[in-house]
């Protein structure tokens, strides 16, 4: 299973860290300059939940936003309660 986000899509991105070192022109120096830069990923904050896809429960990755945003829908905890549901859906 790849580290990316069922519902959104979000996966790791790449990108570089730099650090930086002199002093401000505007604090008299010559200004910032990079001294090193190395690559580095950028992963998205993942979950593994249990969600229904299709009416099924499934195993997924899916993102804190994605959960906050209503996009899971995690199935019920106890059998007795599916009947209404059910219900609900036949008419």
């Amino acid at each position: 299973m790849p580290y990316e986000c069922h519902f959104t899509g979000k996966k790791t991105a790449f990108g570089k860290k730099r650090a930086w070192r002199g002093q401000a022109i505007t604090k008299g120096g010559f200004g910032l300059k990079p001294t090193g830069i190395s690559p580095r990923t950028f992963r998205p904050n993942l979950q593994n939940v249990t969600a229904l896809i299709d009416g099924v429960p499934t195993r997924i990755k899916a993102s804190t936003r994605a959960i906050r945003q209503g996009l899971v829908i995690k199935p019920l905890k106890r059998k007795y309660g599916y009947t209404r549901q059910q219900k609900a859906q036949a008419h």
